[in-house]
């Protein structure tokens, strides 16, 4: 689960992080309100699910209360667009006044789990304010990494090692270690899944503070925090995966015109690669898990057939915890009941796979059965080049 910027901020203080003093605001009135309150000087940030929003236009320096107030109404109800929300962009509804710094230098901060390792890597680079992803594919010597054994947690000398790494000095070591033990903490405490400081800013002074908060929690540990459900923003989530996400099923919007319905995520990431094989491309990831039942694949044809670029479907499924020839019977009945109008392409394999492909074939609903895997795929391109 994503939050925004100001969450993530309030979160990290919390545990001792330093963050610079700022106000959510919702109007532009209230914008200049608290810019008088903070000195003036303030940076206006639209409040988003999404990086690059100054490349966009959403994060402004104002250079007093007036000028705060004006970048403010500029920002506020504007459709948004970064390399991270596509081309339809995303409104923004409330944007962040916080207090101008007396920046030094920016640098890069960022903690994340290496599952090649099993363990947590601590990330640090001088070139804060810049896609890790770009550093690390034209620059990838200026990383720093300390991996991180989850039963002993970040030592002290790992923290030195970045801090003098990072190139600071004197009291700026003392307080990057105080914020690199506080980050930490709050990235165990909280299950996140990603914790990322971009940029880590030092001040004239010797500050180091997070200018900016990037935290993704670990959606299989959310039972442990409830009070983090009200940090959702169901504006700035897909409301097809909202919608999929009350009927238990995992899914994800994607671009292509293959409408997949799968049972297990390895399995679903093999289809996805398949249809791209077959010469077209997935319109979503949709895990609807073990049971397959008449209820579940009528809700993933549902939510399937929602997005308009869907031109067939593609079921998929490994009869292992359930029966095939069941499965099958739902996908019929399930069809039944719905206007599809669509061509569905249905590969079933594992137990009774057979008497299900026969039931399949024998049923009044038009169904394409794939025996084997790329034939499934191969059917399904065909079906749209058609």
């Amino acid at each position: 689960m994503k939050i925004h910027e100001y969450q993530g901020k309030e979160l990290l203080s919390k545990f001792g992080v330093r963050v610079p003093r700022g106000y959510l605001v919702h109007t532009a009135d209230e914008a200049r309100q608290r810019a008088e309150e903070l000195g003036g000087t303030v940076v206006v940030k639209a409040q988003i699910h999404a990086g690059g929003r100054g490349k966009g236009g959403g994060v402004k320096l104002a250079k007093g209360a007036d000028q705060a107030q004006k970048i403010a109404s500029e920002i506020l109800g504007m459709t948004l667009v970064t390399h991270q929300t596509g081309p339809e962009g995303r409104l923004v509804r409330k944007v962040l006044v916080e207090e101008g710094l007396n920046i030094a230098r920016e640098l890069y901060l960022g903690i994340v789990l290496d599952r090649s390792t099993g363990q947590f890597v601590f990330m640090g680079s001088t070139e804060g304010g810049v896609e890790i992803e770009k550093v690390a594919a034209e620059t990838p010597e200026k990383i720093l990494k300390e991996y991180i054994d989850p039963a002993v947690g970040l030592q002290g000398f790992q923290a030195r090692n970045l801090a003098f790494g990072l190139g600071l000095s004197g009291a700026q070591v003392k307080n990057a270690l105080k914020f690199f033990s506080a980050l930490y903490r709050a990235f165990m405490e909280s299950d996140c899944s990603l914790a990322e400081i971009n940029p880590l800013v030092v001040t004239a002074e010797g500050d180091v503070l997070a200018l900016d908060a990037k935290m993704t929690f670990d959606d299989n540990a959310l039972y442990r925090h409830p009070e983090y459900a009200e940090l959702r923003d169901l504006d700035e989530e897909e409301p097809l995966e909202v919608e999929a996400s009350k009927h238990n099923l995992n899914y994800i919007k994607l671009d292509g015109e293959v409408g997949c319905m799968v049972n297990g995520a390895g399995l679903a990431m093999a289809t996805m690669d398949m249809i791209h094989i077959a010469g077209s491309e997935p319109a979503n990831f949709l895990d609807v898990g073990g049971g397959a039942n008449a209820e579940t694949v009528e809700n993933g044809f549902r939510i399937i057939l929602s997005d308009k670029n869907v031109k067939a479907i593609l079921i998929n499924i490994f009869g292992g915890i359930v029966r095939c020839d069941r499965v099958a019977r739902g996908v019929i009945e399930a069809a039944s009941n719905m206007d599809i109008g669509a061509p569905i392409v249905v590969r079933l394999e594992g137990t009774n796979a057979e008497e299900a492909a026969r039931l399949l074939e024998d049923s009044d609903v038009s169904f394409e059965v794939g025996r084997s895997f790329q034939e499934a795929a191969e059917k399904v391109a065909k079906a749209i080049a058609n």
